[in-house]
């Protein structure tokens, strides 16, 4: 099963990774050339062919493409244009229905009701009509169904409950692809402060970013846990050749600083290393401010490292880490799909990504109940968290596996999907107001 899953992956990916990557310029476009005007005031006005003359020989077609009344109908379609205020903007021959196919634009200010009225009753018109919009009809997001959260979490469902729309999520990591088609409007704004080594889009923050808020239905790629959140996208951490990103307290520091100073509703930081001084003042003023924070859990230190082990954060191990440190959660780290630099999408694994997914997770909790606080949040979490067999055979059981309905569910006072500790709306508790 696995296999084949991953083989669906492979091929998502080969066809997601010919999307072009969009340019700063064709960004900062509002009206590109190639955009065509607005139809509000465009008509089709519809003249009939003359009846074909049937010639008995193979290779005719029927077809009126270059006939010799062409240019006679482009005439009528002239005086048309000129008697009702019309300008022709292109036409069409169509033999197969026996008509040629003109496209005006209305010149004038009145009812374009009205005009095709005046214009059906023309005797040299077949008929004239409105233009009409349609939309492609392609399920949203290609690698949905493969994401891990789409099952273990019913992200559809949560996504009817919260989108974790007005939440503002600080992303502190390596550079984030802003022009990545699934990021696309979805940050904020995007700050570098690393001085030694030159910005740029990165693997690590950007597939970070798209886990927490990838566009939602935009027809490739993946859906974030909150895509109604937006991200401030701020650089604190470099790549290089060995671990998949580099930090210092000072970046850090800066970094976390900013996110403050720009109201920022949760905070990740998918990195791990020694406690700091700097770092441990500053998480402790977000937390003061009501910011919550979330970690990724350091798989090779017993106590998750820091900043996951910083009383308030919420530390956070992958599914599949088979002895989490005490007091972490669990959530989805393991094959998960997400935004690559370049237009692309590509697997990673790790408690970097299960990080994010919790603070997508928090952010669907604040658009529901804003004035949660993080230890009411981490609560409602921890109240939402199954045993699962995995961490008892592993002598691991303090370890939760996230009930995100569950949560969700406790936020909005109502269950919007299957949820195992919440059966019934009236085991629910309601929602507190903000305060």
């Amino acid at each position: 099963m696995k296999a084949a899953l991953l083989a669906l992956v492979a091929v998502l990916m080969a066809f997601a990774c010919v999307v072009p990557r969009a340019s700063a310029d064709t960004q900062a476009a509002t009206h590109p050339v190639s955009t065509p005007a607005p139809a509000t005031r465009q008509v089709l006005v519809m003249l009939r062919m003359p009846s074909p003359h049937f010639r008995p020989d193979g290779a005719y077609g029927g077809g009126y493409t270059e006939d010799g009344t062409r240019a006679a109908r482009r005439r009528v379609a002239r005086d048309l244009a000129a008697t009702y205020g019309l300008r022709v903007v292109d036409d069409w021959p169509m033999p197969a229905i026996g008509i040629d196919c003109f496209l005006m634009e209305d010149t004038g200010t009145g009812p374009v009701d009205r005009l095709l009225d005046t214009l059906a009753h023309d005797s040299r018109v077949a008929w004239a009509q409105a233009i009409q919009d349609y939309h492609g009809l392609a399920d949203g997001d290609p690698l949905l169904p493969v994401q891990p959260a789409t099952h273990a979490w019913q992200l559809p469902a949560l996504h009817r409950a919260s989108t974790g729309r007005g939440v503002t999520v600080a992303v502190i990591d390596s550079g984030v692809d802003a022009n990545h088609p699934d990021l696309d409007g979805q940050i904020k704004l995007r700050r570098n402060f690393v001085d030694a080594y030159p910005d740029g889009a990165e693997a690590h923050g950007t597939a970070v970013a798209g886990i927490i808020a990838a566009r939602e239905g935009n027809g490739l790629g993946i859906a974030g846990i909150a895509p109604g959140a937006k991200l401030l996208a701020l650089r604190a951490c470099w790549e290089t050749a060995g671990p998949p990103a580099r930090c210092n307290s000072f970046t850090l520091g800066k970094a976390i600083n900013f996110a403050l100073m720009s109201d920022a509703r949760v905070i990740n930081m998918s990195l791990g290393g020694p406690r700091d001084r700097l770092l441990e003042t500053l998480l402790d003023a977000a937390l003061a401010r009501g910011v919550t924070l979330v970690g990724a859990a350091d798989p090779a230190q017993p106590d998750g490292g820091f900043p996951a082990s910083h009383p308030g954060v919420i530390a956070v191990a992958s599914d599949t880490q088979r002895a989490p440190p005490p007091g972490s959660l669990r959530a989805p780290g393991t094959d998960v799909p997400t935004s690559l630099p370049g237009a692309r999408f590509g697997l990673v694994s790790g408690s970097s990504y299960a990080s994010a997914h919790v603070a997508g997770l928090a952010a669907l909790v604040l658009e529901l109940r804003p004035g949660t606080t993080p230890a009411r949040l981490r609560a409602d979490l921890d109240g939402g968290a199954r045993i699962v067999p995995a961490a008892l055979a592993s002598g691991a059981g303090q370890a939760g596996s996230i009930d995100a309905c569950a949560a969700v569910a406790r936020a909005a006072g109502a269950c919007f999907c299957l949820c195992p500790s919440t059966t019934t709306t009236a085991s629910l508790p309601s929602p507190r107001p903000p305060h």
